[in-house]
C-alpha cells in the first residue's frame, strides 16, 4: 500500500450510531463494510437496557475488521448514570485496544453527551436523516446538532434537501446520496424463484419495503386497497414507533415482516410496480429514499408522493412516476404496469444508475475525510513550528 493507505490502515474509525448494524441493511451497513477493508471499524451503538446487573459492553464481529458495540445497562438507569457508563465504556474500550489514532463519525447529534472527552483525528458527521423531525425526538437534538457542527472537520449529507439546508451551516458540506448496489438487484431481472410467503399472493402485485413508521401514508395504502381490491399490495419491514392496529387490513394487504437484505431481490423479481407511498409530514421533508435506485437497478417500475429527492431527478427525467392523490395513484401506477418491459425505459434507467455505486460514494467519502486529515496535518506543523518544534506532535485538542 501507499503511504495514504498506510495512514488510514492505524487509523481506527469508531462510529456512533443511532441505528442497529442488524436493522435494515441501508447507508451506514453499505459504508462501513467497505471502510472496514482498510482499517479497524468500531460500530458503537446506543444502549440496550436488560433487567440484569451489572452492566457490559457487548462485542461481536459481524464482518470481519469491523467490531459492534452495545452497550448493555440495567433497566430504569437515569440518563446522567446511562451516558457516564457509556462515556466509560467507550474510552475504556478504546485504552484496552489501544487506539491511539482513531476518527469519529457521528450519525447522531445525541452521543455528543458521552462523547465530547474523546480527541479524534477527524469528526465526522453523516447527516442521513433530519432526526429533529422524527416523532418522539429528544428536545435538545438540535442544539446538540448544533454543537456537532461547529465540532466536526466535514459533514457528508444523504440527499439534495437536507445539502441544501445545511450547506450554510459548515464551511465543508459534501453531498453524497444513498447509492446503489446495482449487481445485486439487478438479479431480480434474472426470473428468481418467488419465495414461500410471496409465491400465492396474486397478481398484480404492488410492493414496498423499508421501515413502516410515521413516514408511511398509510391512509393512502388503505384507499389504494379499496379501490382496487383486485391489486395486490405487499408490505415488507419491520413496524417502527407506530401501533400495528393502526395498518389498513384487507384482503389485498400483505405484511410479509423484516426481510434480509440478501432476500430482497427475490421479492422483488416478483413484483409489478415498486411503490414509495410516503406521508408529505416533517421526517419526510429531507428524507432520499435509497430503495428508489435499488427498485430500478431490479427492473420495477416505481411510483411515489411527491418526496423532492425522487422528484428530483428521478421524476424529472422520466424514470418514475409521481403521484399524491389516491386518483394520480391509480392513474400511475396503470401507467407503470405497462411499463415493465419497456426496453427504452429501463436503458434510460441503467444509464442514470450507471453514474453511481456504494463503491464510488464510500471512495469519494474516504477521500474527502483525508484531504481533512491532510488539512489539519499541516496546520498542526505550522502551529508547532512557532513554538520551535518542526516535529508533529499530534492533533491539537479539539475547541
Amino acid at each position: 500500500m501507499g503511504s495514504d493507505s498506510n495512514v488510514r490502515a492505524e487509523v481506527s474509525l469508531i462510529c456512533l450510531s443511532h441505528l442497529r448494524w442488524d436493522f435494515v441493511y441501508q447507508r451506514p451497513q453499505h459504508l462501513f463494510s467497505r471502510f472496514a477493508r482498510e482499517r479497524l471499524v468500531v460500530f458503537f451503538e446506543e444502549p440496550l437496557y436488560l433487567d440484569r446487573s451489572p452492566e457490559f459492553l457487548d462485542v461481536s464481529e459481524p464482518l470481519p475488521g469491523l467490531l459492534r458495540l452495545i452497550p448493555c445497562l440495567p433497566s430504569g438507569l437515569p440518563r446522567y448514570q446511562a451516558e457516564s457508563l457509556q462515556s466509560r465504556m467507550l474510552a475504556d474500550f478504546i485504552a484496552q485496544r489501544r487506539l491511539s489514532r482513531y476518527d469519529l463519525w457521528y450519525y447522531t447529534p445525541m452521543a455528543l453527551r458521552f462523547s465530547r472527552q474523546l480527541q479524534p483525528d477527524v469528526v465526522i458527521f453523516d447527516c442521513m436523516d433530519e432526526l429533529s423531525a422524527f416523532k418522539g425526538a429528544p428536545p435538545e437534538i438540535k442544539a446538540l446538532e448544533l454543537e456537532l457542527l461547529d465540532r466536526a472537520h466535514i459533514v457528508f449529507t444523504g440527499g439534495t434537501s437536507l445539502y441544501e439546508a445545511k450547506r450554510t451551516q459548515h464551511s465543508n458540506v459534501h453531498c453524497c446520496p444513498s447509492s446503489i448496489d446495482t449487481a445485486h438487484f439487478s438479479r431480480a431481472r434474472n426470473g428468481l424463484s418467488d419465495p414461500e410467503d410471496q409465491k400465492l399472493i396474486p397478481f398484480p402485485r404492488i410492493g414496498f419495503y423499508g421501515v413502516i413508521d410515521e413516514r408511511f401514508n398509510i391512509d393512502l395504502l388503505d384507499e389504494l386497497s379499496v379501490l382496487r381490491p383486485t391489486w395486490h399490495f405487499i408490505i415488507i419491514g419491520p413496524v417502527v414507533k407506530i401501533d400495528e392496529r393502526d395498518l389498513p387490513k384487507a384482503p389485498n394487504i400483505h405484511y410479509l415482516g423484516k426481510k434480509e437484505y440478501a432476500d430482497l431481490p427475490r421479492y422483488l423479481a416478483g413484483w409489478d410496480v415498486a411503490m414509495l407511498p410516503f406521508a408529505h409530514n416533517s421526517a419526510t421533508r429531507f428524507i432520499s429514499p435509497t430503495k428508489t435506485p435499488e427498485y430500478l437497478a431490479a427492473g420495477r417500475p416505481v411510483v411515489s408522493t411527491g418526496i423532492r429527492d425522487v422528484v428530483r431527478p428521478y421524476g424529472d427525467m422520466g424514470v418514475v412516476s409521481i403521484a399524491d392523490s389516491p386518483g394520480e395513484w391509480l392513474n400511475a401506477i396503470e401507467f407503470e404496469l405497462q411499463r415493465i418491459n419497456d426496453e427504452m425505459w429501463q436503458i434510460k434507467v441503467d444509464d442514470m444508475l450507471s453514474k453511481t455505486s456504494w463503491d464510488t460514494t464510500w471512495a469519494y467519502m474516504s477521500s474527502a475525510i483525508e484531504i481533512v486529515r491532510a488539512e489539519e496535518s499541516a496546520d498542526e506543523a505550522v502551529t508547532d513550528s512557532r513554538f520551535g518544534n518542526n516535529v508533529l506532535q499530534g492533533r491539537l485538542p479539539m475547541s
